[in-house]
């Protein structure tokens, strides 16, 4: 088994993301059905830690480790003497407590005296040819801002130009939602165990965590027995959604897409909803817009079908439609409303994003067969809270969402969130910061309501559009970089990312 340990893909994250106060409570349980002590899985955690810090930093000679008084600093007991056995120059700086170690932690502890290791008090003087910081003070159960002298010493970790590798994840974030109540390490690799938390995804978790590695301790198995509390997302799972199309197929079968915004000034939202759309494969595409938007855009894309909205150009595109999506480039003048309004009495299935979000929030309505997108400050008018309140528990504001309005919904971010009203909950592990730009929610609803055409489930056209979308801005990302990306390059990439079929 230890040859199994020692040979695992550190770089390979699981699929599966568990509860972290779950985990907490269930380790010893694990250890116990698999016969395995809680000392030797802290071994095998310090092992895999050391191994990923070694393979990261090959040139790092001199480290600080730094231990609090929990069995996170055990894990740093650990690493230390493992650096200490392979030669490295250590110094171990540990918090110091009223109350005794976890057992398991001052076995950790004597394990690195009796190896000839010094313990050191964390208000001496760090020295100054220190290459790599070890951080092992608070593992994931803090519930609060980090406490002093640990508010200082994390802030003194922030400060040093060495690199930092936290073990199991950096100290002061929230391993549940990924929110930073005080200081917050930040780490340039982060080596969690045992299962993937929720924290090390969504909320501020990318401004905190670096690359992330995970070691399941050899306790693969065991977790497969249980539950998981969401799904992580990669561009691997596009070929489960997203199968090669039927040879002899046409463009009805592949969906009648209405688009429904673009008011006077605005035609920018919903041409890039529309081309997103074409690029994700639906049949046909027809838009609804204010008139003087007709001409630029059949002059950009002769691919879509533009109208006026009117009256009766809604009532006979709602008919011909199989899928509607309202929202971009709405507004909320009397235009949009009226719009809105009809559209809303429509039962096709429909993605409703942008001001079709703002107008739902004024006249909540629940039904099924929707997929909403809000970010998070249209989260907040739809819940009736603050952006703060929003992002303080994405995954309780996402239930919240489910609950209160139905169907699917996807709330946007760094990490963004996907559930459905009957228990199904993923996080999208792609996109970067480059999406911080106008128009990236245009894309994302022309993509899902485009899959929503092409006969996918809500939460699977939910899921596998969000996958796309961030992807195509990672494509991006690794050729260009992150800033002065626009939401229009996405466009390019999208095409190669549904067809998950080709030849890579």
């Amino acid at each position: 088994m230890t040859n199994q340990i020692e040979k695992q893909d550190l770089h390979s994250l699981p699929y599966s993301v568990y509860s972290a106060d779950w985990l907490r409570q269930a380790e010893a349980q694990a250890a116990q059905d698999t016969g395995l002590s809680l000392f030797t899985l802290m071994q095998r955690a310090a092992a895999a830690a050391f191994r990923a810090a070694r393979q990261k930093f090959p040139h790092a000679t001199h480290w600080v480790v730094l231990c609090g008084h929990g069995n996170n600093g055990g894990d740093g007991y650990e690493v230390a003497r493992l650096a200490k056995n392979a030669g490295l120059n250590v110094t171990l700086l540990a918090v110091s407590g009223s109350k005794m170690l976890p057992a398991e932690a001052e076995q950790a502890r004597k394990g690195w005296l009796n190896a000839g290791g010094q313990v050191g008090d964390i208000s001496a003087d760090w020295p100054h040819d220190a290459d790599l910081l070890i951080d092992a003070l608070l593992g994931t159960g803090l519930t609060s801002a980090p406490r002093e002298p640990l508010a200082q010493l994390i802030k003194a970790i922030n400060q040093q130009h060495a690199p930092v590798v936290s073990l199991d994840i950096p100290s002061g974030l929230a391993a549940e939602t990924g929110t930073t109540a005080g200081e917050a390490v930040h780490a340039a690799l982060t080596v969690t165990f045992i299962a993937l938390k929720p924290g090390l995804l969504t909320g501020q978790a990318r401004d905190y965590v670096g690359e992330l590695q995970h070691s399941a301790l050899g306790l693969e198995s065991w977790l497969g027995g249980h539950r998981p509390l969401l799904q992580r997302l990669d561009t691997r799972r596009l070929a489960e959604w997203l199968k090669p199309r039927r040879p002899c197929s046409h463009k009805g079968e592949h969906g009648h897409l209405l688009l429904i915004g673009g008011d006077s000034g605005f035609a920018g939202a919903i041409r890039m909803a529309a081309e997103a759309a074409l690029r994700t494969g639906a049949g046909m595409v027809r838009v609804l817009t204010h008139k003087q938007h007709i001409a630029p855009l059949l002059t950009a894309r002769p691919e879509l079908m533009v109208q006026a909205l009117t009256d009766a150009s809604l009532s006979e595109g709602l008919e011909w439609a199989s899928t509607v999506v309202i929202g971009p480039g709405l507004g909320q003048n009397d235009w949009g409303k009226s719009a809105f309004k009809r559209a809303s009495e429509s039962e096709k299935p429909a993605l409703w994003d942008a001001d079709a979000l703002n107008m739902l929030a004024k006249n909540p309505q629940k039904r099924q067969n929707r997929v909403l997108t809000p970010h998070p400050g249209e989260a907040a008018r739809l819940l009736g809270c603050t952006v703060k309140e929003i992002e303080s528990d994405r995954l309780l504001s996402l239930q919240r969402l489910t609950e209160r309005y139905g169907g699917v919904v996807v709330l946007k971010g760094a990490g963004t969130l996907i559930g459905s009203e009957d228990g199904q909950v993923a996080i999208a592990d792609v996109g970067n910061a480059g999406m911080a730009s106008g128009g990236m929610g245009d894309i994302l609803s022309g993509v899902i309501g485009a899959l929503l055409a092409q006969k996918l489930s809500f939460y699977d056209a939910a899921c596998a559009g969000t996958v796309v979308h961030g992807a195509a801005a990672d494509i991006i990302a690794q050729r260009q970089g992150t800033r002065g990306m626009l939401a229009t390059d996405l466009l390019t990439w999208i095409t190669p990312l549904v067809n998950p079929d080709l030849e890579k």
